[in-house]
């Protein structure tokens, strides 16, 4: 018997919708009720503590020359208590919603360094703030590892290799991707290629060679915004994964995202069919292709939304925030031909408030996120785009059978530095575009060359820079899985006044 006086579903989740709370629609009538409470309790209480300011105050000193500590220097309980902080600040609105996928992200940063480096991108560059100042700031594409780079579709949906992921992407000097690279190929190598130290050392050193060579090449040559790889055009290895991608639309549809009658999504662990949101997806996509002026190829039709899911449990540094897939009708209208929409919700990027400062800084949410695809891929996917909807921030991107990364286990040590020193290369093509669809109001590659200085200095100088972040973030790490053990990521900084 239900008591007449209750509210109906519907009702509290329209009292959610103006809280803003965080994965409403797919709550049950319990679920929201109980995060009403929760919103109410945090309401009434003090509010959580945040450093952002006082990073900010700090890369402005830093980047103006005084002489400040960064919190790199940090040993022992301080440095331990520094880590959990930022770990809590950077999750504030995951720990706050209690939310599974937050702990499923806390469980894989514990589990793996490699995860971890990964998965803490705001303590990587709190350790950096307001360095090097002096150098030509790029769009930087903010969380360069070994597995941010891809098979991907262009604007003619044919698939290229590049970089892949702008979620952190921001202005700032260009040694900033350079090292946050090269701690990701040399945590990389040991964890997921199980290499000695020695040949780690090597693969770093290929990465950033790839970078100089290509750097200086393009200020020579000028051809940036003609250059994109593709099958007939990259290094074996990159065909290699070109051909691995590979999959026909409609069978990787039917395989991986289709019901059986292949009017919907399938229902499984990771999809969650929201299909009464159709109605409302259509009137989001129809919005965001006007508000982006995408110009709809064919393939997509009449854009008409078939379908709506959840996706869960994807990506490691996004782990436990919104994100939805899209089935939009293709041209034969029999579910072979469908495409794949991901609206993803953007979050500040993680370089905010601590590069130097600039006039080049682009601090919006999604808006930033489409920004960099547009400027950093030459002729980028055409559904790549930025829509507020629930009171958020989301970044649009179209899903494909052939977008993929290579897989880090199988490479050979030869390869290993065959990889590493194409996307050295590749990271160089990306900063070089800065100047032609960025905001960058001078020729970017010989001001970069020139402050790179002698090239053997500049690689060296990354190593170096490359093995003493490493060491760090094992400490870190080792650190993060005694206080994650301890429960210390279930609740917050709270302000006592």
């Amino acid at each position: 018997m239900t008591d007449e006086k209750s509210p109906s579903r519907q009702a509290l989740y329209e009292r959610a919708q103006q809280r803003e709370i965080v994965g409403r629609s797919s709550m049950s009538k319990q679920e929201l009720a109980a995060a009403l409470e929760r919103d109410d309790h945090e309401d009434a209480g003090p509010p959580v503590a945040s450093r952002l300011e006082a990073f900010r105050n700090l890369a402005e000193a830093v980047a103006a020359g005084e002489f400040a500590l960064r919190p790199r220097v940090l040993t022992g309980h301080d440095r331990r208590q520094h880590v959990r902080q930022c770990l809590r600040e950077d999750h504030v609105t995951r720990i706050a919603a209690y939310s599974e996928e937050a702990e499923m992200k806390f469980d894989e940063l514990s589990d793996s360094l490699y995860s971890f480096f990964r998965g803490t991108a705001l303590l990587f560059y709190r350790d950096m703030a307001g360095d090097d100042a002096w150098m030509p700031t790029v769009l930087n594409l903010g969380d360069v590892h070994p597995e941010n780079f891809g098979v991907m579709p262009n604007a003619d949906n044919v698939p290229i290799f590049s970089v892949n992921d702008f979620d952190e992407a921001y202005y700032a000097p260009f040694a900033w991707d350079i090292k946050r690279g090269a701690v990701g190929f040399l945590i990389a190598a040991e964890t997921e290629g199980e290499l000695k130290r020695k040949h780690r050392i090597k693969i770093v050193r290929h990465f950033v060679r790839g970078y100089v060579e290509d750097m200086q090449r393009l200020a020579r040559e000028g051809t940036e915004q003609d250059e994109e790889m593709r099958f007939d055009n990259a290094p074996k290895l990159i065909r290699d994964l070109f051909e691995d991608a590979h999959e026909e639309r409609g069978e990787w549809l039917a395989d991986d995202y289709l019901n059986a009658s292949k009017t919907g999504f399938q229902s499984n662990e990771e999809l969650v069919p929201v299909s009464s949101r159709r109605d409302e997806f259509q009137a989001i996509t129809d919005r965001l292709v006007r508000e982006n002026d995408i110009d709809v190829p064919a393939r997509a039709a009449s854009m008409r939304v078939k379908d709506v899911a959840l996706r869960r449990g994807q990506g490691t540094a996004s782990l436990g925030l919104n994100r939805y897939y899209v089935l939009v009708e293709g041209p034969q209208a029999d579910g072979a031909d469908d495409l794949i929409i991901e609206y993803k919700q953007a979050r500040r990027s993680a370089l905010s408030g601590l590069v130097p400062p600039s006039a080049y800084e682009k601090d919006t949410r999604a808006e930033r996120i489409s920004h960099a695809q547009a400027v950093q891929l030459v002729r980028g996917d055409v559904f790549y785009g930025h829509i507020e909807f629930d009171g958020l921030s989301y970044m649009s991107r179209e899903r494909a059978p052939f977008r993929d990364d290579v897989d880090l286990e199988d490479l050979s040590k030869s390869e290993w530095k065959d990889y590493a020193a194409i996307c050295g290369r590749v990271l160089a093509r990306v900063h070089a575009l800065s100047d032609e669809a960025g905001n960058i109001d001078y020729d970017i590659e010989p001001a970069i060359v020139n402050a790179m200085g002698p090239p053997k200095l500049f690689v060296e100088d990354m190593v170096e820079f490359a093995l003493e972040a490493a060491d760090r973030v094992r400490r870190d790490h080792a650190t993060f899985q005694a206080d994650h053990a301890l429960g210390a990521f279930r609740h917050l900084d709270i302000v006592h006044n």
